[in-house]
């Protein structure tokens, strides 16, 4: 893997654009709903979305497996699936419990991520992109979950 340093403009730009709903929610949430949305609503979108983009990062995990000259590990693929069953899972958790699991569950990745940086399975970027985006949606998770009260 390469080990540059700078994050790429496009991949700053698009991982930035990829916090937007996150924030955007938990912004409804704690102004108690706007237009269309009521906080109950808001939540489960952003249950959703959570969910979708935890999935996302799973498959990006899958893409350093495959890309790596010797072969993917067997350990690596079965990280790089885990978050799609989790994000399924805590999908269905409803409220405070399910903003709290998908919280863990991005902090343990970006933990993983990390690990494949240190590695030398993902370039130096990444590591650096994963941890500000993860501090943006971890904290956007517990906005809501604060600002909701637990949602019911």
């Amino acid at each position: 893997m390469k080990s540059g340093q700078t994050i790429p403009p496009a991949a700053l730009l698009l991982g930035a654009a990829g916090v937007i709903p996150f924030a955007g929610l938990a912004l409804v949430i704690a102004l108690g709903g706007m237009g269309l949305l009521a906080p109950e609503q808001a939540e489960r979108v952003l249950r959703l979305y959570a969910a979708l983009i935890l999935s996302f990062m799973g498959g990006a995990q899958w893409g350093l497996a495959t890309a790596n000259d010797r072969g993917p590990s067997v350990r690596s693929l079965a990280v790089s699936v885990l978050p799609a069953l989790f994000a399924w899972a805590t999908f269905l958790i409803p409220g405070g419990p399910g903003l709290l699991a998908l919280s863990a569950a991005f902090l343990a990745l970006v933990l993983y991520d990390l690990w494949t940086v240190r590695r030398g399975e993902a370039p130096v970027w990444y590591g650096r992109l994963r941890i500000g985006l993860t501090l943006a949606v971890v904290g956007s998770l517990q906005v809501a979950l604060a600002a909701g009260g637990g949602l019911g």
